[in-house]
């Protein structure tokens, strides 16, 4: 169990790193954060009920890091909720949520702290975010709620970084490296369960908007992601989680003319997903949709026991 080390007027930072996995890349993760040029960090991994070794492995190869398995799968929400609950019990001042696909440049967590504390009404901060190939292509310089076309778009995405997108406020930052702030989950709370994975962090984001909080981007902080950055590259699984989530987001937030315009937005995207992919032969990405749009008007949330075959016909 760690204990906090006050150094000074520094926050007690507690990185979060959430793994489902990919041993790999969780241990070169880590190794990113150990070289970290903020004083005051602790590192913790939840492992979400993996199959690959992962909790063992850590065990003799990351004994520096605590360790919080989880005994289920327990999906983006529920496993950071498991460990901001464990950090804020033992000190934390501020939770850095980090996805194990992700590795970070050694100013990031500085520059994030920095940011946090410029802003005193800031509840979130979130770094640049490029591919997993270079440190030129942007995969995220924020995000913006875009009502009218029913999405949340990853500013940037696809982009060169020639220092385009300066420090702002955003509608919300990418989950896959995410800072809040004690004061924030003491405001809105932790992330809600009901989404599993998936438009998550927005719907967290659009809470502390609500609550009177900033959320910031901050491209001086710096890391890269392996994620794809397109739909056509996503599994049958995520896009079920990302078109049912759609409507659940938009359905929550939105008021009034708004909010019937974006969830019919929402609804005629998926009913467009079912019928273009089945015309394509991609009958797994087609009935993903399906299953997205029928749980989305039954309001079936949470994690979802579903297999969709990959075969193409």
């Amino acid at each position: 169990m760690k204990t906090v080390n006050r150094q000074g007027d520094m926050p007690a930072v507690w990185c979060i790193v959430l793994a489902y996995n990919s041993i790999d890349l969780t241990l070169e993760c880590l190794a990113t954060l150990r070289a970290q040029d903020y004083p005051n960090l602790y590192l913790l991994v939840v492992d979400n009920a993996s199959t690959d070794g992962t909790v063992e492995i850590l065990r003799t190869q990351a004994q520096d890091v605590e360790l919080l398995p989880a005994s289920t799968n327990l999906g983006y929400a529920g496993g950071n909720n498991l460990g901001m609950r464990h950090a804020l019990a033992h000190g934390a001042d501020l939770l850095f949520l980090v996805n194990n696909d992700t590795r970070l440049n050694s100013h990031c967590v500085s520059a994030l702290v920095e940011e946090m504390l410029r802003e005193p009404i800031c509840g979130a901060v979130g770094p640049m975010v490029y591919t997993w190939d270079n440190w030129q292509t942007i995969s995220s310089a924020g995000g913006h709620v875009d009502w009218a076309a029913a999405d949340a778009v990853n500013v940037g995405a696809g982009e060169t970084d020639q220092g385009q997108y300066p420090a702002r406020s955003v509608d919300f930052v990418n989950g896959c490296g995410i800072m809040v702030s004690k004061t924030a989950v003491e405001r809105v709370g932790l992330i809600d369960e009901r989404f599993f994975m998936y438009w998550e962090e927005t719907d967290w984001c659009l809470r502390m908007h609500e609550a009177g909080l900033d959320v910031r981007f901050q491209p001086t902080a710096k890391m890269q992601h392996k994620a794809p950055l397109t739909w056509q590259q996503q599994s049958p699984l995520t896009l079920y989680y990302m078109g049912r989530n759609r409507l659940f987001f938009f359905a929550r937030h939105g008021r009034g003319i708004q909010r019937a315009g974006a969830v019919m937005g929402a609804a005629k995207g998926l009913l467009h997903g079912v019928v273009q992919n089945r015309r394509a032969g991609n009958c797994a990405a087609s009935e993903a949709a399906r299953q997205a749009l029928v749980d989305g008007v039954l309001r079936r949330w949470g994690r979802r026991s579903l297999t969709f075959s990959e075969a193409r016909t």
